[in-house]
């Protein structure tokens, strides 16, 4: 694979800490939602973040593979990523949940169907999560 773009983030204290990129253009504290035994409060978790990430990623793809479509995106677009964390029915440790609901205005339900399955293809996040993480996804 061919890097096109490369960033750089370290965490420090867990899930109660914090995180930056090597840039200075991103910080975040991080803190432990009390769901999960931490304190909770000020702050975001890595769910929060991984949301984030993947409904934003999965919106670019979507305009990616619209475009090799022809198909005109609103820009009042929206994909929402429900993220959730629990431990894993084999034991194994712990394991995330995600579903992503897409709305997208003025596009067909059949053909926002066939761009939402083709982004699923595209988008790294989707790719990265295939083989061991089940995204449901819903056309709104």
């Amino acid at each position: 694979m061919k890097v096109l773009y490369k960033t750089q983030a370290t965490a420090t204290g867990g899930r109660t800490g914090s995180a930056a990129t090597s840039d200075g253009a991103f910080k975040v504290t991080l803190v432990t939602p009390k769901e999960l035994g931490g304190p909770g409060g000020e702050g975001n978790n890595p769910e929060q973040l991984f949301a984030s990430g993947y409904s934003a990623c999965f919106l670019g793809a979507l305009k990616f593979v619209a475009s090799q479509q022809k198909v005109k995106i609103a820009d009042d677009s929206t994909v929402t990523a429900d993220v959730g964390i629990g431990a894993r029915d084999d034991g194994g440790g712990f394991g995330l949940d995600v579903a992503l609901s897409i709305s997208l205005p003025g596009v067909e339900r059949s053909v926002a169907e066939d761009l939402v399955a083709r982004a699923h293809i595209v988008c790294p996040y989707s790719h990265a999560t295939r083989n061991g993480l089940d995204v449901r996804l819903t056309v709104l």
